[in-house]
């Protein structure tokens, strides 16, 4: 009975912070060719694309953008690939919030920050941006923006240097996340605190939400999940430049989901912290609380769940499984954490269970650890506590047994040529 009280109150919490924020807008079903036409023309797909008077049917297009999802999957490795950034630089200015709702205790608070900025009171922030290798329809958002979190110098210079990437939530504001990165910093990790695509900063002028991050336009989401992925990886690249060793990431809610699709094709992501996941991209957006506006979107166009999931199979982690645990066992076994919720609204707690199962199934070195509340009130008091010490202790531990793997394979090396000398001897 108690156990039934708690369901229903957690529930009920759930579904309040869900619908709390009123400006989400249903904008109907667009395929999106025209958003994926670069970069199926760079894979050499542009005869996927079909022809302008195809598009008049609609049958025709769903079929199209399907097989477009079966020969990116096939092609993943060109599909999340990409060409090296060559304008790395780092900027300073003031932080800001970037509010995605209209509260007003959320709007007085972007008004304090911006008055404090005015009069001085506010510390710059350091950001690391670059041009994204894809390329949208928007070019403030293919401008790459990440806070960057340097860990002070260790006084043991054969400490190897260790940073993580860190993937807020869909519609985070310009602050969420910073305190992890604070955490990770004490911990001696360097962290940089990326900005998805369409968000905060990236965010064109006209929306108040991130919502062409996921929305009913099936093409731009491809796009700007395939975006999130390469952007990851050019922060690897530049943290090598900088002379970083060990990588890790960490990712909320969509961000998780660009995290594994990250981790699956890049060997450099050792420390993988899943905070939220589930299986199908297209299962989350048609039975999640939050996403019920896109839904209605493409319902209204005639598309089920079944054909949705098919329309985003190339960015769902469920087509992933085999490469991201044959990515483990080919090179150094990676560290992964998987954090869920037993009254998710948003990733339904039957995916994220299927999640468990996946990995366990496919080999892979990772602890699971159950939160009691939903999706949003992970957010809340006293969740947002348990959560940010299962994903602070797991990062912790992660790259402390990376330094000592490497520790022991400096002993290795130096001890092989003496046992070499002496066998000479």
């Amino acid at each position: 009975m108690l156990r039934n009280w708690y369901a229903r109150w957690m529930y009920g919490w759930e579904t309040r912070l869900t619908t709390r924020d009123e400006n989400r807008v249903v904008r109907p079903l667009e395929w999106g060719f025209d958003c994926i036409a670069a970069l199926l023309e760079s894979d050499g797909l542009a005869g996927a694309i079909p022809s302008p008077q195809s598009l008049c049917d609609n049958a025709a297009a769903e079929a199209a953008m399907a097989r477009i999802n079966r020969l990116l999957i096939a092609g993943s490795r060109e599909f999340f690939g990409y060409r090296r950034p060559t304008d790395f630089r780092l900027e300073e200015r003031h932080p800001q919030l970037f509010p995605t709702n209209v509260r007003p205790e959320t709007l007085a608070r972007d008004a304090v920050l911006r008055r404090q900025a005015a009069d001085g009171d506010l510390e710059p922030a350091v950001f690391l941006r670059f041009t994204s290798p894809e390329r949208t329809l928007f070019p403030g958002n293919d401008m790459v923006n990440a806070r960057w979190y340097p860990a002070p110098e260790h006084r043991d210079p054969l400490r190897p240097k260790q940073a993580i990437v860190v993937l807020p939530q869909w519609n985070a504001d310009g602050f969420s996340h910073n305190a992890l990165c604070a955490a990770f910093n004490r911990m001696g990790v360097s962290a940089l605190r990326l900005s998805m695509p369409y968000h905060d900063i990236r965010r064109p002028e006209e929306l108040e939400r991130s919502d062409y991050a996921v929305s009913a336009n099936i093409g731009r989401t491809l796009s700007a999940c395939r975006q999130a992925v390469v952007d990851i990886r050019c922060c690897l690249d530049w943290l090598e430049e900088q002379g970083y060793e060990h990588f890790g990431v960490l990712g909320t809610s969509l961000g998780s989901c660009y995290a594994f699709l990250a981790s699956a094709h890049d060997a450099r992501l050792r420390v993988n912290a899943f905070n939220h996941a589930s299986t199908s991209f297209g299962d989350v957006v048609w039975n999640g609380q939050s996403t019920r506006h896109i839904r209605q979107a493409v319902e209204q166009a005639g598309l089920t769940p079944e054909r949705l999931r098919a329309l985003w199979a190339a960015i769902s982690p469920i087509s992933y499984w085999d490469k991201f645990a044959s990515a483990e066992s080919a090179g150094p076994q990676k560290r992964v954490l998987l954090v869920y919720a037993d009254y998710d609204l948003t990733f339904p707690r039957e995916y994220s269970l299927q999640v468990v199962r996946a990995f366990r199934e496919h080999g892979v070195n990772f602890e699971p650890r159950v939160l009691p509340c939903g999706h949003y009130t992970t957010g809340e008091t006293p969740f947002k506590y348990i959560d940010g010490w299962h994903l602070g202790s797991f990062v912790y531990r992660a790259f402390k047994a990376l330094r000592v793997e490497k520790a022991a394979a400096r002993q290795t090396e130096s001890a092989e040529p003496a046992a070499i000398e002496e066998k000479s001897a």
